[in-house]
């Protein structure tokens, strides 16, 4: 439903998301208001779109820490809301600012999101699982890690990402 959203609304779910912010909604029936409202969009729709912006606001508690990690590389931002809120979908989890990344835990850290040039890299903890297609082995990007995935764009945060992220916080 995510991918057909500019076919089908003429927007993107990132542009849908700015629109949002600047409205200032967060409450899941404001923005849903607004999208069904102000812009015609089927209940479906709109709740796909409000669901994504409520679990992005909601794991960035701290927001200034996630900001602070993101500001050298705003581009990026998209894909970790997009990302944090994919393994939001998981259940309970903590998304922990640090430096240069955030740190995913559950019980234990399973995931790290941290920008790069034009990338977001996704560290999962999977130890175990041999290096397949876009899962590399983390080598030197972080030790406390196994595996790496380099994200470039929203389509990259497939169901196949996804299955890797829940297998790891499965497991954590």
């Amino acid at each position: 439903m995510i991918a057909s959203l500019p076919e089908k609304t003429g927007k993107s779910l990132e542009e849908w998301q700015a629109l949002i912010a600047a409205k200032g909604l967060g409450k899941h029936g404001e923005v849903m208001a607004f999208l069904k409202g102000e812009h015609g969009l089927s209940h479906g729709f709109a709740n796909q779109i409000a669901l994504r912006r409520v679990v992005s606001v909601h794991v960035a508690p701290g927001a200034e820490g996630v900001d602070a990690v993101l500001a050298s590389r705003p581009e990026i931002r998209p894909l970790y809301d997009l990302v944090a809120a994919k393994i939001s979908e998981f259940g309970e989890c903590e998304f922990s600012p640090k430096k240069a990344y955030v740190s995913v835990r559950r019980n234990k850290q399973f995931a790290i999101l941290q920008p790069g040039a034009g990338r977001l890299d996704v560290g999962i903890n999977l130890p175990g699982v041999a290096p397949a297609g876009r899962l590399e082995a983390s080598g030197s990007f972080n030790a406390m890690l196994s595996h790496r995935v380099r994200v470039t764009s929203a389509a990259e945060v497939d169901a196949d990402l996804v299955a890797l992220l829940r297998q790891a916080y499965d497991r954590a």
